[in-house]
């Protein structure tokens, strides 16, 4: 616990090691993940979950063939949140959190997340992944692609194990990750580009955070009506989340949202705040100046970024985009409505106060 917010304990030391839950397996950033749970008992329980996924992560990407192996531990040795094993773990609070599918399901989760990141980075010809070489920039993009491949296959192996409705589901939130994918890449046809961009997050980022929550109400054994608002509550946070890493890079005059603030600017990423401003028509001298800089394209001129960046964050559309997040954060809290107060349910709600404060 490092100030009331919970992290693995892989992500604490930065030591690695393996061996139970003692191990200190992964290196990962040390990230605000902004669940607090107040219950000591619920700590080490969830705590405890966390280290078993990852020896098991471990475990499940080895090969016989010693390429495999190092490449598909690339990245689960670069460390990370664990944001989809934590919501498992959470979710199960509301049954059995103990039960013996709980952990595997989390590492099908982490896994199938894995796997999309391989593929993002030969996307976005990625030169660094949490703060490593990214894998194609140090194996090539096809075996990049290749060991995408091969996690996505171990997940679906050990999602076998815990039955057919977990393959049926991990199957159909990969194929919303691809829809996701391929509307981003396309980009908005007829749609609204708002609406598009919303779109796009709830397909790429919530749909496995969703699927994340509803795996540990499934097998930590809770109630059919409690595991689909686990579900509607994963889908929600993870929409917020990933907005509030928007406005992040945009507002922090720090590298809190993990990136250089106005990276997304700089590479010409149509992230909520900066589509709000090409969609407004608020005439004051500054938000036209902005519409017009922004039209132009990636702000690789420095002079250029940093009047946009400052433009942008006095702008009226970062403001509309905060009111954005916040509303999905009530939103998600609101899901949660039909779950016991437990301390499970407290923290899940921690989440939901973290996001709305810390884009401001």
């Amino acid at each position: 616990m490092v100030d009331g917010v919970v992290i693995p304990t892989g992500e604490r030391s930065g030591a690695v090691g393996s061996g139970g839950r003692r191990g200190r397996a992964g290196t990962g950033q040390v990230g605000a993940l902004g669940v607090h749970l107040a219950d000591p008992r619920v700590e080490a329980s969830v705590l405890g979950l966390l280290d078993d996924v990852e020896v098991e992560l471990r475990a499940s990407v080895s090969s016989a063939d010693p390429l495999v192996t190092e490449a598909a531990r690339h990245l689960v040795e670069a460390g990370g949140k664990r944001f989809r094993p934590l919501l498992v773990a959470l979710g199960a609070q509301f049954g059995d959190p103990a039960g013996p599918q709980v952990v595997p399901a989390a590492v099908v989760m982490e896994l199938t997340h894995l796997a999309t990141l391989y593929h993002d980075d030969v996307m976005d010809e990625a030169a660094v992944r949490r703060g490593a070489p990214s894998a194609n920039s140090r194996w090539t993009n096809s075996v990049a692609i290749l060991v995408g491949d091969y996690l996505f296959a171990r997940a679906a192996d050990i999602a076998a194990d815990l039955g057919p409705e977990a393959v049926r589901l991990q199957a159909r939130t990969f194929a919303r990750l691809v829809h996701g994918q391929i509307a981003e890449t396309v980009g908005p046809r007829t749609e609204d580009p708002v609406d598009h961009y919303l779109r796009v997050i709830a397909d790429k980022t919530g749909s496995l955070i969703a699927t994340s929550a509803r795996f540990g109400g499934m097998f930590g054994g809770a109630t059919g009506e409690h595991t689909e608002a686990l579900a509607g509550y994963g889908e929600t946070i993870g929409v917020a989340f990933q907005l509030s890493d928007d406005l992040l890079d945009i507002a922090s005059e720090s590298v809190q949202s993990g990136k250089t603030p106005g990276t997304d600017l700089r590479e010409g990423v149509p992230t909520l705040p900066v589509l709000y401003a090409l969609a407004g028509d608020d005439s004051d001298a500054a938000s036209v100046r902005l519409r017009e800089i922004l039209a132009t394209g990636p702000l690789v001129d420095d002079a250029l970024h940093a009047e946009a960046l400052g433009l942008l964050r006095e702008s009226p559309a970062l403001k509309r985009a905060r009111e954005t997040v916040r509303s999905y954060a009530e939103d998600a809290r609101a899901q949660l409505t039909p779950l016991p107060r437990i301390p499970a349910r407290q923290a899940l709600e921690s989440l939901c106060d973290y996001i709305a404060d810390r884009t401001g």
